[in-house]
């Protein structure tokens, strides 16, 4: 493996990214939920979320280890995870917008982190692999 800073930088975002999905799954199926605080559907609007996230996840994850041992599918993959993470940045977001999460009493600092973060990563592997 000799793959240089900018690919190993990388490989630390997507796997870092990849982590903090997991965490954040884990965490949020097991912390008790108050319905009438959120939006009418949120809940059910979540946890539809789970199953593309894990995918997400693991493309994240395959794709910096393919990166890093230098194989030719790994920037490939790379663009398929950007593509998730503008599509699932963009339905957040509009979400969010659409129903007052972005507001301060209804988590908007984390709900903007999140979306921020996705759409932010999403792009600098566009820009990385294009």
């Amino acid at each position: 493996m000799s793959a240089d800073a900018v690919t190993w930088t990388f490989a630390v975002l997507q796997v870092g990214t990849a982590i903090g999905i997991v965490v954040f799954w884990a965490t949020w199926l097991r912390t008790e939920h108050h319905p009438a605080s959120y939006p009418e559907g949120f809940l059910a609007h979540e946890r539809a979320f789970v199953l593309p996230d894990s995918v997400l996840a693991a493309l994240l994850a395959a794709a910096a280890m393919l990166e890093l041992a230098g194989h030719r599918l790994g920037p490939g993959l790379a663009l398929v995870a950007a593509g998730m993470l503008l599509f699932l940045g963009l339905i957040d977001a509009a979400y969010f917008a659409r129903h007052g999460m972005f507001a301060r009493e209804r988590g908007g600092a984390g709900n903007t982190a999140i979306v921020a973060w996705m759409l932010l990563l999403a792009a600098l592997l566009a820009i990385r692999h294009l």
